[in-house]
């Protein structure tokens, strides 16, 4: 990992070339905040636009977009920009633009008429993170080296966990953002369906902790276990990882409880999903439709007594009617 990483990468030959920056941002008093996501496309001409804000009072409000883009020389389109502040220390991402008010996220399973016809309202995100963390992850340096996700999906990747700054406008409502939350940065070819299923853990707590948890299964079966846990200002990498799931009758995840193991410690950690978006990405390759479920949920975790927010993502794909990874 090199501070030049955080700038823009010149894009490859490859038809399905991406880099893209997530953030997310949570207070605990409010209980609310949300996530952004921007991914250049360059090769196929566009951006891939995420905008989801979890509400104090249950709605949801978000955006998703395809803004046209023509070069990779920054991250803005669409009304989504992101900078740098200080490499590897602090970032900015701000949205501004029109949101869509789900108040029943089942709406989002089936999302055409919702974009269509649903209620929306003037809005603004933007927060600023400043590292509580080093960073973890970067460039392989040797084919040998094993890559988060896979060395198909997002070669470069780094994230960083960090405490959170900012403002939630929707409407006449004002919110402001106390609180902690998770960037990552990437770069490389990504076809969303490549993943055949995952299982994402995110959270920060207020002491500063907090973990980035992986769990990753290949359709062949074999499964990888990645992450770390933030203790003290610093990472731990983990040795191991158990996920149990809790499941709605919808197939979604409800709670889970994770089990934890570092060279230092031994961690039970219980999460409870308080909202969950339920979205969806397609693609089109070689004369058919490839879907992917991308359950993106609210989350409030427990670990050691302590009380924690952040992301629970189950990513996995569609096949026959069927979800690749559930029950497990």
């Amino acid at each position: 990992m090199k501070p030049e990483h955080e700038a823009m990468h010149r894009p490859d030959a490859s038809p399905n070339f991406n880099e893209s920056v997530y953030t997310n941002a949570f207070d605990p008093t409010r209980r609310m905040g949300g996530w952004m996501r921007l991914g250049n496309r360059v090769n196929e001409g566009y951006a891939e636009l995420s905008v989801c804000l979890y509400l104090p009072d249950g709605r949801i409000a978000c955006q998703f977009k395809r803004p046209p883009i023509e070069t990779n020389d920054r991250f803005d389109a669409g009304g989504l920009s992101y900078e740098v502040v200080e490499p590897l220390k602090s970032v900015s991402m701000t949205y501004e633009g029109d949101l869509i008010i789900v108040d029943d996220p089942d709406a989002l399973r089936e999302p055409q008429a919702l974009f269509a016809n649903g209620p929306r309202l003037p809005g603004r995100a933007s927060w600023t993170h400043e590292a509580v963390s080093p960073i973890h992850g970067g460039e392989p340096g040797s084919d040998e080296v094993q890559t988060m996700y896979g060395r198909d999906f997002s070669l470069g990747h780094f994230n960083q966990h960090g405490r959170a700054k900012g403002e939630i406008v929707v409407g006449d409502e004002r919110w402001t953002i106390d609180g902690h939350g998770w960037r990552d940065h990437s770069w490389g070819p990504r076809y969303w369906q490549v993943i055949y299923y995952y299982r994402l853990f995110i959270a920060n707590f207020d002491n500063g902790d907090g973990f980035m948890l992986l769990k990753i299964t290949d359709k062949q079966g074999r499964v990888r276990r990645e992450g770390v846990l933030l203790v003290d200002g610093r990472y731990e990498d983990i040795l191991d990882l158990d996920v149990s799931t809790e499941w709605t009758d919808r197939q979604d995840p409800a709670r889970v409880r994770l089990g934890v193991m570092t060279a230092n410690r031994k961690a039970r950690i219980d999460g409870e999903i308080l909202r969950l978006a339920p979205l969806r990405n397609r693609r089109k390759a070689e004369g058919e439709t490839l879907v992917s479920r991308i359950a993106e949920g609210f989350t409030k975790f427990i670990w050691d007594g302590r009380q924690g927010f952040g992301m629970t993502e189950y990513i996995e794909r569609i096949e026959d009617g069927k979800l690749a990874g559930w029950p497990l």
